[in-house]
């Protein structure tokens, strides 16, 4: 990992351990022994840095970030635990550890990933440090970034695409919705989180769109040439399952020419910020994540 997307997961390690901690009497701690189990497992923590940068890139301050960067990375372990369930994409696997629902079990792991869920809108609400108008702002393109038309409608046409034949166009609608909505707030969010004008926030916007895509689409490459242990989660299911992906619908190839194609367009993005040290580690972490192997 990067040394500054390193600093900004550290961060949100912290965070994300004071604000998931059990006030003392609690009855019903095992619920939250679950979300932390999942939510501070590690990972990429590519989405809350990506706010932590645009934020930066705008003038912003961290502390302005803070809530709406752990918010990102709560949902998206949401996400990855109701995945991993029995009834979606039944793994075993999650960041080298057993999935959520193995430790835990399926009712409790259901309720972790709705509680991880709830709590990043608690979080964006309450910034304590951004304006009552921002966080509003930042309320309506997160509930847009994950609700029925983001993430949550690109998980349905994942679902309803496995053993079919898909067409490129619906291949880049699914993934569009299910891994790039997210990434596009977080860039968003960070604009927001620093006050910035539209303009910059739509450029963020663009980027992310574009950077979404690329992460899909090298996770589908690395679903065939990795292993379990370089990913940190079973490699290989998606052939198995018959899923449709950039590799199965247009090939290896053509999937690497598009991450070059979506990448150049991303660092086009970049160049309508100032110049400063974060848009120079944008463009940095841009090219590593075109290029990344686990």
């Amino acid at each position: 990992m990067i040394d500054f997307v390193k600093e900004d997961a550290e961060r949100v390690q912290t965070l994300i351990d004071k604000w998931l901690t059990p006030k003392a009497g609690m009855n019903h701690t095992q619920l939250y022994e679950a979300m932390r189990y999942s939510a501070l497992a590690g990972g990429k923590r590519v989405r809350p840095h990506l706010v932590y940068e645009f934020c930066r890139a705008c003038g912003g301050e961290d502390v302005c970030a803070d809530a709406y960067a752990v918010a990102t990375e709560l949902l998206h372990t949401s996400s990855l635990i109701h995945d991993d369930l029995p009834a979606m994409d039944n793994d075993d696997l999650r960041r080298g550890k057993p999935t959520n629902h193995k430790v835990f079990g399926e009712a409790t792991a259901i309720l972790a990933g709705d509680a991880l869920l709830t709590e990043s809108f608690a979080l964006i609400s309450n910034n304590e440090h951004c304006t009552d108008e921002q966080n509003v702002f930042a309320l309506v393109a997160f509930a847009e970034a994950v609700g029925v038309d983001g993430m949550m409608g690109g998980q349905m046409i994942d679902l309803q695409s496995e053993g079919k034949s898909i067409s490129t166009d619906e291949l880049f609608d699914l993934c569009m919705r299910k891994t790039g909505a997210l990434i596009t707030c977080s860039c968003m969010l960070g604009c927001i989180a620093a006050n910035a004008p539209h303009d910059l926030m739509n450029a963020a916007g663009e980027f992310g769109s574009c950077i979404g895509l690329v992460f899909q689409i090298v996770d589908d490459i690395l679903d065939v040439e990795s292993t379990n242990e370089a990913m940190g989660k079973t490699v290989g299911k998606d052939k198995a399952e018959a899923k449709s992906t950039f590799v199965s619908v247009v090939g290896i190839e053509e999937s690497r020419r598009i991450v070059r194609e979506l990448t150049t367009k991303a660092l086009a993005c970049l160049d309508k910020f100032e110049k400063s040290d974060a848009v120079m580690r944008l463009k940095d972490f841009c090219i590593a994540l075109s290029e990344r192997k686990n």
